[in-house]
């Protein structure tokens, strides 16, 4: 089976099979050694946060609290 044909294969399946097939797909590779690397603009991003975090270290929520502002936002 060709890559075009697979390709075409999966995205006729529902999206969760889809989803559920990329995060497999995604965890084989991780598996097999390969440790992508962050753009320098996400490294920027990551320092910062740190930076802050660090500075004031009290300013942060628990899970729960990150769990339920995502539910609202939908």
């Amino acid at each position: 089976m060709s890559r075009e044909s697979t390709l075409a294969e999966v995205v006729s399946w529902p999206i969760e099979d889809q989803l559920d097939l990329a995060s497999e797909l995604w965890d084989r590779i991780i598996d097999l050694g390969w440790m992508p690397q962050p753009s320098a603009s996400l490294e920027a991003e990551l320092h910062r946060r740190l930076t802050a975090h660090k500075a004031d270290p009290t300013k942060v929520l628990a899970w729960e609290q990150v769990v339920a502002h995502s539910r609202l936002a939908r």
